[in-house]
């Protein structure tokens, strides 16, 4: 297949990143006056966080089978968007949406590639059902290399972030900058989600940061990249939970405060986020002191209306690699229908995440993706999943909500505080890498 090209590589495109985030973007977020408070405040602190595209990685390959016939069209495939691509097949073949049948098989994997906006590999099928004719049934199978190469990607993106305390350690001013891709832009979804030059899908889970914090402001910068790129497990919390929750305890070490004790007084107006802190730090042992090489981090993040939070514990060895030993989960999805599900996807969630928390990276080198399979684009192996894994479910009577990706953005910030509790480093990129 085609591979789309670009001239340009992911550090020349981080460069013009950087350079965007020096001016103001399109508004997501602003509450009170962030420069004057930022002026007036006792202490400021700063970061920047970068991110790379990631591929969904699938272990099942893009399949599809498509026959055409006097009555219209069937389909074999494991779709997430039936409903699109059901509209995407009758406008190519000129029928009505009723005479494409669509059989909704089982995937191995699909963390939001089978729901293609474009419905890519399902119009190809179809595009070459319908040149054969005849009647002819026809099954396509991409290579992992072509999705590799050639598909579709969780954009790179690119956050500065800044702000002030007062004298007695309270953050007063938070300002949040994000550069990178709309997946939305062109897609049928674009007239209801892009508001004001905002896709909200690359700010949510930071214009609805919950901690009590009252001068905000939050911008965007949308560049146009030849890159296709679309959603990806936990969409925008993929990268903002990271540099959200980072930073928020970056700056509770600045104001010598504990990193639990600092979000309890920033989320006394979201009882639900905290309540799922509270129980992890309670259930992990928050306060028990750990021997010298170990740390212990936390992490709360909202997605999907539901609450999670997670603590990992860290071992960093002689050599410089560390492991991810211990990982408690918290988690407020409202009322739990089936509790073994919910597990589960807290436990499968949090392994998909902590991949791209230690290894999982698309890159580009002169337009060209340089990774093409698993031994490149490494995913979690089993030995790198946490010894244990505990997982708390919050008795409610709300609404049941999502639980499939709400695990997943929330590990990467636990286990980077967790590093910085056993060296004192702070990371500000993903992957993490110790050196």
């Amino acid at each position: 297949m085609k591979v789309r090209r670009l001239k340009k590589g992911s550090a020349e495109l981080m460069a013009e990143y950087k350079a965007l985030a020096k001016k103001s973007g399109s508004v997501a977020r602003k509450d009170g006056d962030v420069d004057k408070a930022m002026a007036s405040a006792a202490k400021t602190v700063s970061a920047s966080y970068e991110f790379p595209y990631l591929a969904h990685a699938a272990m099942e390959p893009l399949n599809c089978v498509v026959q055409i016939n006097k009555d219209g069209c069937e389909i074999w495939n494991a779709a997430q968007t039936q409903t699109s691509d059901q509209m995407a097949v009758a406008n190519t073949l000129g029928i009505k949406p009723e005479q494409v049948k669509i059989n909704t098989l089982y995937a191995g994997g699909s963390f939001g590639r089978r729901a293609n906006p474009l419905s890519d590999y399902v119009l190809e099928a179809t595009n070459i059902a319908k040149a054969l004719g005849d009647n002819t049934p026809v099954k396509m199978v991409w290579t992992r290399e072509d999705d590799m190469r050639g598909g579709y990607y969780r954009p790179m993106y690119y956050h500065e972030l800044k702000a002030g305390l007062d004298k007695v350690g309270n953050p007063v001013p938070w300002q949040h900058r994000i550069v990178g891709q709309s997946i939305l832009a062109g897609t049928a979804f674009e007239p209801m989600l892009v508001k004001n030059g905002v896709d909200g899908t690359s700010v949510e889970g930071a214009s609805n940061l919950p901690y009590t914090i009252p001068n905000m402001l939050v911008d965007l910068h949308t560049p146009k990249v030849p890159v296709t790129v679309q959603w990806w497990r936990s969409v925008g919390s993929t990268h903002t939970a990271y540099s959200t929750e980072t930073f928020i305890d970056e700056l509770a070490h600045a104001a010598n405060k504990d990193p639990v004790e600092f979000r309890r007084a920033l989320l006394k107006d979201h009882p639900r986020h905290l309540g799922v802190m509270e129980l992890a730090a309670e259930k992990s042992g928050w306060a028990q002191a750990l021997p010298k090489g170990k740390g212990r981090g936390i992490a709360v993040h909202e997605s999907f209306n539901s609450f999670v939070a997670q603590v990992a514990e860290v071992t960093v060895n002689s050599d410089n690699t560390f492991t991810v030993d211990r990982v408690v989960i918290a988690i407020d999805c409202g009322i739990a229908v089936n509790p073994d599900v919910v597990r589960a996807q807290m436990e499968g969630g949090m392994g998909f995440g902590l991949a791209a928390a230690l290894s999982s990276a698309i890159t580009l080198e002169d337009g060209q993706v340089k990774q093409s399979n698993f031994h490149d684009y490494e995913v979690l192996r089993i030995k790198q999943m946490p010894k244990q894994v505990d997982v708390h479910i919050v008795k409610s009577e709300q609404p049941p909500s999502g639980v499939g990706e709400p695990g997943t953005p929330v590990i990467a910030p636990a286990v980077a505080n967790a590093l910085f509790t056993a060296t004192g480093k702070r990371f500000y990129q993903l992957p993490i890498k110790l050196v």
